[in-house]
């Protein structure tokens, strides 16, 4: 990938927590980033209200698919419940392009419980749907969105990125250093499983010891 300022991020979800708090990081950090959402008007209302606390004219809004349209790489960050529709409304789009699948299959209430999709993974069910056209790479489940949503301040969580794709993973990373966080080469695709899994585990830690956010760390990697 070329430099970061040629290169333009889509978030699609942008307007969830999540998703808005990687994209003010990003945004921060000198990339082109779209607010993706089904609603064109809620997007470009979210903006504004990121672009207010940012103090700058920073992100942009669109539908989801116009800001595909227009993105090198594009963040898929919505519930699992949108998942198969969202990448639906957007598959002629992201042809050619990487995708970065943020969800996680949890099945409320239950969201403390590992839950094993019938494609094993959402980033497996991604790239099965979308082909080979696509590069979908799996990221940032494990990062809480309650210590996104400050983007000045410091998260102490790493990312495990998987993806078939070499060069795909290593872009990526670049994303999740400019939000601030280590990124790890955590292997190919099918390795989401397990990334994805430990999310509802996360959240059961939050519940039991009475904290937000808690996060992961590979340790002896230097």
């Amino acid at each position: 990938m070329t430099d970061k300022l040629m290169v333009t991020v889509a978030v699609l979800g942008g307007t969830g927590k999540e998703g808005s708090g990687l994209a003010m990081r990003w945004a921060l950090n000198g990339y082109r980033v779209i607010i993706g959402s089904r609603d064109a008007e809620r997007a470009v209302e979210k903006a504004k209200v990121l672009n207010t606390a940012l103090g700058g004219d920073y992100l942009t809004g669109m539908s989801n698919a116009d800001a595909t349209q227009a993105a090198n790489l594009v963040v898929l960050s919505v519930p699992y419940s949108a998942h198969q529709a969202t990448l639906a409304s957007v598959k002629e789009q992201l042809t050619g392009k990487v995708l970065i699948d943020v969800t996680v299959p949890l099945q409320p209430p239950n969201v403390r419980t590992v839950y094993i999709p019938e494609g094993k993974a959402a980033g497996l069910e991604a790239q099965a749907f979308l082909g080979e056209q696509v590069k979908v790479v799996s990221a940032f489940q494990n990062v809480s969105a309650e210590k996104l949503k400050d983007p000045h301040a410091t998260v102490e969580c790493d990312v495990l990125v998987c993806g078939d794709d070499p060069e795909a993973k290593r872009d990526v990373i670049k994303l999740v250093e400019a939000a601030g966080m280590r990124g790890i080469d955590a292997g190919p695709l099918a390795n989401a499983v397990a990334a994805e899994a430990l999310t509802p585990v996360l959240l059961y830690i939050n519940k039991t010891y009475k904290v937000k956010g808690a996060g992961i760390r590979i340790t002896n990697l230097g």
